[in-house]
């Protein structure tokens, strides 16, 4: 072996590096933005590009110095730096949530260890006023050895930390050669079990930093507001020695509010300071110059205390709307650029967010300054988790025991306590001038014990004005009583309603926060409103961070349908691997929103209608936003809309108003004349009032919808279907049937329908010569399962939902010159089970030909709740136009239908299909009073007596269920039209709690009506 043996030594963490420090970039003159384009620094020496590399399956199989001067590199090919030997073709990727890929023994990791070996040639020309120099690598996985122009420099590792060798000796005028030794495992790798796609590599970008003989090591910015005042503190560090720094404070607008010349610490006093916060992200500018550079730096002036249990910041209670965040893109995978992070944070801020989370591991530091600059609030975590010894082999195998001993081998044990707080350190000295930063986590999902107390007892002696957060130490280890005082948040991810009530009106000694919450993978979540309202109700709730961003997945190009082909875990042949989990995101690797984002979006409106009184005209509005007053902040957009068609409309500008602070509410009076007859909503859409630096004037911010009572509330189109379909029954010819043992063959004026008596659903209609039914009608029961029905849906399988079919036990009809009546008894059978439920369903033949049904339904107890109730028809695949009265235009379920509102709406039926990556049940519109298909001649119209659910596509539900990849699908080959009386809730149970029991097909009893009119034409 070419290097020391350091990747198996807890001994050994870096070798030759610096010692951390806060993150800038110096220049020779001020320099204003180094946030996006640090290139552009004098000072600053990018060394991404065109690198020589070669692959070795084991470190073992690497036997020449590579690193040499002279070394000849025949065998390297040319790769891209930043980049992962994975997409360059090499060894294989890997998705894991918990489980370590590799054998649980720590240190050691799998003796045949894949590395990399990097070669980089580049020009380096002194600068006489910056003789020094120092290279800098912002994140490698998974530790490395470095070489420059033959000389060793040193070892370093934790992947997503910044990692600095002092290279002025070893550097020379003209060509140098850099060489890089990476490889894939290391002892670190037992606290890098993040849940995502493991790949290896130098991911982040490498540079040098010029520097003065004498200059600005480190520094640390405190802010202290008071009043009418704040005090800003600086305290500084050196390369050498002392040298005097001139500090001037600029404000926004680019004006000189002071001027100090210190050493090591600096004091002033700001009059009338301008705070920091989220929603007005004010940025002071500090130049800290010493005789040969000039850092430019930006300042938030802001505090975060708690009183009691409620988290504050400059004085005000706050919610956190947040969001968990990857680094991920289905192309680059690791490798994240700054228009990257642009694009993620607007699609963030445009959602309503206010906070994001680093899971799990520190962001590259540019990240940090842009949330500085566009305004977010930012839980910072490290870069640890050691999830894998919850999946060890324990003799009792046990939630309670997986917890009890979680912590023995990594969190409890001293050996890592060294590893531990070196990466808490990291974090920390790298990032603790941002003042988007308001709490460090000190990693995730790892149990607690001894190396946790130690870090987090460095860090609040370190920086007292974070608050600190870890989510695990919840499991309680049985070694000992152990510290929990130096964490000021009380967390928990995915916690039932049940689990946050006991807390908050228990003994609540702490702010409670979910740093995960409401699982958002494929078709979910639907459960964001009723945490909304949960953390609303109680102050001590400073709120939560949905999981998570974005689905990760690898981009594998096109398949021959055209469709981009997204690889999860298990697609490239690895083990372990947990499959589709990976997906989980509230938009695609491409970042289309999926329609889960679309619904927080709106749960996080900035403004809540509250009530509408019609009789007074008193409408009362509450300000969800944490600091700014809504008068002029945003302009309200107001239609009345009676069955789809609007009544009337207006506009409340911003200043129009009232004034309503932060959390509370205020009235205004809006005369509207109501109509009397007819489905009445009174819809608010919020736009923001002024452009800012991610969203542009008149930016959608959500809406709000009323149902308005009225003397009479029954869709007056409904009613119109039924007066005309009156007046066609009167005129219409007299119907004939004809029995046999299986059918009643039913004749009317134009039209013939078969009855099947031993299903007792219809197999045909038939109008003159055309077919309505490509497939006989079918009484459904089954849904294509979620990722959120990952729990329920063994249950339903287990239950032989989805091999259910309907049986008749009799049939008698009545038969009038105008109607025929049939009365059937009917069950939902399954193959090896009893029977599922039992139905009384009485069927309506019209002369007219209009269908309607009525079904009394039982279901068996023994049974689980029911993925859905109804009918299912397969039509005429040039029917593929619709129009329907409902939710809509976002798919929309019982718990899942914040995005959507009532109206008419046209699609065509490929339209109405959400893509998921993973096939699915989607693309649901509840709450419709009608719905109506057409094409090639054919139309049939839908309605109900009470509204309904219907999904329309091109897909059956057993072909969602079979396939794993959306672009797999395959249409059947007709319009598929689901007429539900309801489905099961959506939720989170992929990794959160059940839905609500309000939300679950639990009915034991429930009756559903519809009629259908098939027409020509």
């Amino acid at each position: 072996m070419i290097v020391p043996h350091y990747y198996e030594d807890l001994d050994v963490l870096h070798e030759g590096t610096c010692l951390d420090r806060a993150y800038y970039i110096p220049a020779s003159r001020r320099m204003d933005d180094l946030v996006e384009e640090r290139e552009k620094s004098d000072r600053f020496q990018l060394l991404n590009g065109k690198w020589k590399f070669r692959y070795f399956e084991s470190i073992y199989d690497l036997k020449e110095s590579f690193y040499r001067e002279d070394y000849g590199a025949e065998d390297f090919e040319v790769v891209q730096v930043p980049g992962v030997w994975q997409n360059y073709g090499y060894d294989r990727y890997q998705y894991t949530n918990i489980r370590y890929p590799f054998a649980a023994d720590p240190p050691y990791v799998p003796q045949e260890n894949p590395c990399g070996a990097y070669i980089r040639r580049f020009q380096y020309q002194k600068d006489a006023n910056a003789p020094r120099a120092f290279l800098e690598f912002e994140g490698v996985d998974s530790c490395f050895y470095v070489w420059l122009n033959g000389r060793y420099l040193g070892y370093s590792q934790v992947s997503h930390a910044l990692s600095e060798f002092g290279v002025t000796d070893a550097l020379c005028e003209g060509e140098n050669v850099l060489a890089v030794l990476v490889l894939k495992w290391c002892d670190g790798s037992y606290l890098e079990d993040q849940d995502k796609f493991r790949m290896s590599g130098i991911f982040r970008d490498v540079y040098l930093l010029k520097r003065p003989e004498q200059g600005i090591f480190d520094y640390f910015i405190n802010t202290e507001p008071k009043g009418e005042t704040a005090i800003l503190r600086i305290r500084a560090s050196y390369l050498d020695g002392a040298v005097p720094i001139t500090a001037t404070l600029l404000d926004a607008e680019d004006e000189q509010i002071s001027c100090v010349t210190f050493e090591h610490e600096a004091e002033w006093e700001l009059q009338n300071p301008m705070l920091w916060n989220s929603e007005s992200p004010y940025l002071y500018t500090l130049i800290l110059e010493t005789q040969d550079e000039v850092i430019t730096e930006r300042v938030g002036i802001r505090e975060i205390h708690i009183e009691g249990n409620v988290v504050y910041i400059n004085g005000r209670p706050v919610k956190f709307r947040g969001v968990n965040r990857h680094d991920c893109n289905p192309v680059t995978g690791p490798v994240i650029s700054v228009a990257q992070m642009k694009q993620d944070l607007e699609l963030i801020k445009q959602n309503n967010f206010n906070a994001i989370r680093t899971s799990h591991y520190p962001n590259q530091p540019m990240f940090y300054q842009l949330c500085d600059q566009y305004g977010f609030f930012v839980i910072d975590e490290a870069d640890n988790e050691s999830h894998g010894p919850w999946n060890l082999y324990y003799r009792e195998d046990t939630d309670e025991e997986r917890a009890a001993r979680w912590n023995e081998m990594i969190s409890d044990n001293p050996l890592f306590n060294e590893a531990t707080l070196d990466r808490t350190r990291k974090l920390v000295e790298r990032d603790k001038n941002r003042p988007s930063v308001i709490v460090w986590s000190m990693g995730n999902e790892g149990g607690y014990g001894c190396t946790f107390e130690r870090a987090l007892e460095w860090t609040k002696a370190y920086d007292p004005s974070r608050l600190t957060h870890y989510e695990s130490a919840y499991y309680r280890g049985r070694a000992r009583k152990y510290d929990y005082s130096k964490i000021d948040l009380y967390s928990r991810m995915y916690p039932s309603f049940e689990q946050v009530l006991e807390y908050v009106e228990g003994m609540a000694d702490k702010p409670y926060l979910m740093c995960e919450y409401c699982h958002s993978m494929g078709n979910g979540a639907g459960d964001y409103e009723d945490y909304f309202e949960l953390i609303e109700q109680y102050d001590c709730i400073c709120g939560g961070f949905v999981w998570e961003w974005c689905d990760h997945a690898i981009y594998k190009g096109k398949s021959e349908n055209g469709k981009p082909m997204y690889w999860y875990g298990g697609d490239h042949g690895e083990y372990p691997h947990d499959g589709n989990f990976c997906m989980d995101g509230l938009v695609y690797p491409d970042r289309r929103p999926h329609s889960g984002l679309k619904e927080v979006k709106n749960v996080q409106r900035p403004l809540r209608v509250l009530s509408y009184d019609r009789s007074t005209a008193v409408l009362v509005l509450k300000n969800e936003l944490n600091f700014t007053d809504v008068k002029g902040y945003l302009d309200v957009v107001y239609e009345l809309s009676c069955d789809g068609r609007r009544v009337s409309s207006g506009c409340i500008a911003a200043d129009e108003l009232p004034s309503i602070a932060p959390y509370e509410t205020g009235e205004l009076i809006l005369p509207l004349n109501i109509p009397e007859d007819g489905r009445v909503f009174l819809k608010f859409s919020y736009r923001l009032k002024k452009a800012n630096a991610l969203c542009p004037m008149g930016h959608d911010l959500g809406f709000d919808e009323l149902w308005l009572a009225n003397t009479d509330s029954r869709n007056q189109d409904v009613c119109a279907f039924e007066q005309a379909e009156q007046v066609r029954n009167a005129a219409a010819a007299a119907l004939s049937v004809e029995e046999n043992e299986r059918q009643l063959l039913i004749f009317g004026e134009g039209f013939c329908y078969t009855y099947n008596k031993l299903q007792g659903v219809f197999e045909q209609m038939r109008l003159g010569e055309k077919a309505l039914f490509d497939r006989p009608m079918e009484l459904n029961i089954w849904r294509a399962p979620i990722d959120n029905d990952m729990y329920i849906k063994a249950e339903w399988q287990k239950a032989m939902y989805d091999r259910a079919f309907s049986r008749s036990y009799s049939t008698e009809y009545t038969l009038k010159a105008k109607e025929l009546v049939i009365h059937g008894k009917l069950a939902i059978l399954a193959v090896t089970v009893q029977r599922i439920m039992n139905i009384d369903v009485i069927w309506k033949v019209s002369a007219s030909g209009k269908v309607s049904v009525h079904m009394d339904v039982e279901r068996n107890p023994e049974f689980p709740e029911l993925p859905r109730f109804g009918l299912r028809l397969f039509l005429p695949a040039n029917m593929h136009a619709l129009h329907y009265f409902g939710l809509g235009p976002e798919e929309s379920y019982v718990d899942k239908r914040r995005a959507a509102s009532h109206g008419i709406y046209r699609a065509e039926i490929c339209d109405l299909h959400e893509d998921y990556l993973r096939p699915q049940e989607n693309g649901s519109h509840d709450d419709c009073d009608y719905v109506v298909l057409e094409g090639e001649g054919l139309k049939l119209r839908v309605y109900g007596s009470s509204s309904f659910s219907f999904n329309a596509s091109n897909y059956t539900q057993e072909e969602l269920t079979e396939k794993k990849h959306n672009y797999e699908l395959e249409p059947c080959g007709s319009t598929v039209l689901c007429l539900d009386k309801k489905q099961n809730g959506i939720g989170s149970n992929s990794c959160g709690p059940r839905p609500k029991e309000k939300y679950r097909f639990v009915d034991s009893g429930f009756s559903f009506d519809l009629s259908m009119v098939p027409e020509e034409g």
